[in-house]
């Protein structure tokens, strides 16, 4: 069993839209993190650049990956966050590639 890693950013496009992710984060880390086969999710607002979060996420397998993936597009935070650019790489055992969330408004 290989395990997945996402990193990279989540970039606001405004102050605003920055502050409203940031409310949004804590509910949105708590589940996160309940979900089986997550073994590490964060999600840190920049100081020197405050509308970019950088994103850390790893998972026990592809499958339960893909299982948070689906959880997400039905959450609040899914819905609100819909469209806002990621920037992310996606590290499995056969290498890494880019990432474009579903919805995110890149791909």
């Amino acid at each position: 069993m290989s395990h997945v890693i996402l990193t990279g950013f989540l970039i606001c496009r405004s102050l605003e839209e920055a502050d409203r992710v940031a409310s949004l984060l804590p509910e949105h880390i708590r589940l996160t993190r309940a979900e089986p086969g997550c073994n590490t999710f964060e999600v840190i607002r920049s100081m020197a650049d405050p509308v970019r979060f950088a994103v850390r996420e790893i998972f026990t397998s592809r499958a339960d990956f893909e299982a948070h993936q689906t959880r997400v597009q039905t959450t609040l935070w899914g819905r609100s966050t819909k469209g806002i650019p990621r920037d992310y790489v996606l590290t499995e055992a056969d290498g890494q590639r880019r990432y474009a969330l579903p919805g995110s408004g890149t791909d």
